[in-house]
């Protein structure tokens, strides 16, 4: 079992930033890989940031050049600072660890263990 805590969210001015942590504990050694998703009232999470243990990242375009994920790993931390937030950007946000998964050179993280959330709202 993982663990994991969000930190971070509140509410802000649009243009304004943001920096949301999640803290793992347990078995953080089974995963490799972590992902920062969203989720809108009524509707699925979607995944806007997603690191890997060799320190490669992905972004969707909705949050590229504006969202950069980080992790500490001696400390089982990962940070997502949020820049230039939009009013779109209001959402619940959860940290996920999982499992890496490879086919015909794609790769993706599939989550396994989720936090609580943390809500961000920005008011424009």
């Amino acid at each position: 079992q993982v663990q994991l805590v969000e930190s971070g969210g509140g509410s802000v001015q649009a243009g304004g930033s943001l920096t949301l942590s999640c803290e793992a504990s347990g078995r953080t050694s089974s995963s490799n890989c972590m992902v920062w998703f969203r989720q809108y009232p009524g509707l699925e999470r979607v995944g806007v940031a997603t690191v890997y243990t060799d320190g490669t990242t992905y972004y969707p375009d909705s949050v590229k050049g504006r969202f950069t994920v980080s992790q500490d790993i001696a400390r089982s931390t990962v940070t997502l600072q949020m820049n230039s937030l939009q009013s779109e950007d209001t959402a619940m946000y959860y940290c996920s660890a999982g499992q890496k998964y490879t086919r015909s050179g794609s790769s993706w993280c599939h989550p396994v263990y989720f936090g609580q959330g943390t809500q961000v709202t920005v008011a424009s």
